[in-house]
């Protein structure tokens, strides 16, 4: 159950910042604040969504979920509690969801701090934030899925 509810809250990121990638850009050509102002609370969303998804992740590690099949090929048994925390981004598709939510992160970074920006200018940095995180996350859950499960 942990790792179907990772996978639907990166599928959930996903969403989120498609709509962010292209609501926000769309309010900025016709001129709709609403539309620009959906920027911020969509990119809160989106990060939301992937610090869930990797701390379930880790939780995976933590409680030696071996159905996980990146957990099965990154942890054992005898793995001490640190180094299967540090096992979450060790390899490939660990690390692209890390990266993926470290962007997410540095994209509310973005939303918070620049309130002195016009909005119009905003709300297309946001977008392009976005699409850069629609890029990761597609990636990921396509190519390199960490929730998969194992084939039993």
């Amino acid at each position: 159950m942990i790792p179907e509810l990772g996978q639907w809250c990166m599928v959930l990121a996903l969403l989120l910042a498609g709509i962010q990638a292209i609501v926000p850009m769309a309010g900025s050509y016709l001129g709709d604040e609403a539309l620009m102002r959906s920027a911020r609370p969509l990119a809160y969303g989106q990060c939301l969504f992937l610090l869930v998804a990797f701390l379930l992740l880790t939780q995976s590690f933590v409680t030696q979920d071996f159905s996980v099949a990146y957990v099965a090929q990154n942890s054992n048994l005898d793995l001490p509690v640190a180094y299967r925390i540090s096992a979450v981004w060790g390899a490939h598709e660990g690390s692209l969801l890390l990266w993926a939510m470290i962007l997410s992160l540095w994209t509310v970074a973005v939303a918070v701090f620049s309130r002195s920006l016009p909005l119009s200018f905003l709300s297309r940095v946001l977008a392009v934030l976005g699409v850069v995180s629609v890029g990761f996350l597609l990636f990921t859950i396509f190519t390199s899925n960490p929730f998969l499960r194992t084939d039993m």
